[in-house]
């Protein structure tokens, strides 16, 4: 799977989301969770897409990638980030996961793109900017058919300590179902 770390996407923020949100459970199932840091400083959602598609090709010429296809998932700027991404190159993914995120300048064309994909978006209840907006784009998506899982973190901030840890078991279980026929 390939994340995104959120702020300012730098080393230290992969580091800890690696530790908070990937690294215990992708042990324990045996995948592999690729988190690159920002090109140059810049956010993968901006002027930092300029190395995709280039980026995922190498990973599939170094690593034996189940129908050379991703999870693609991100923290904040990294849930923007894996959402503009997976819209960008949607042949390259099974499911988009937000922790939150959403989509970015969400034209029709763009939404379009997300339309196979299993798509998952989490906010924190008390992070009520992120929540208007995932709930709003959530709707949006579904009246178009899509499979989208939508959760509302309760007693959760930005920072949603309930996926982390343990708790990001739900986000691999996620990931199992989208390669079993989620999309359509």
């Amino acid at each position: 799977m390939l994340a995104f770390p959120g702020g300012p996407q730098t080393m230290d923020t992969v580091n800890g989301t690696v530790e908070r949100n990937w690294r215990e459970q992708a042990e324990r199932l045996g995948y592999i969770v690729i988190v690159p840091a920002a090109p140059n400083g810049r956010l993968f959602f901006e002027e930092g897409a300029k190395v995709f598609p280039e980026f995922l090709m190498k990973i599939l010429s170094d690593y034996k990638v189940l129908d050379n296809k991703f999870h693609i998932a991100g923290v904040s700027n990294g849930g923007l980030s894996a959402f503009h991404i997976a819209a960008s190159y949607p042949q390259y993914f099974w499911s988009v996961t937000g922790l939150p995120g959403y989509l970015p300048d969400a034209n029709p064309a763009r939404v379009r793109a997300l339309a196979k994909m299993c798509i998952n978006m989490y906010a924190g209840e008390m992070d009520t900017g992120w929540l208007e907006s995932e709930k709003a784009q959530a709707a949006q998506f579904r009246a178009q058919g899509f499979v989208v899982e939508f959760s509302e973190e309760k007693g959760q901030g930005h920072v949603m300590r309930t996926l982390e840890g343990p708790g990001a078991l739900r986000l691999f279980k996620q990931f199992e179902q989208a390669r079993h026929g989620c999309g359509k």
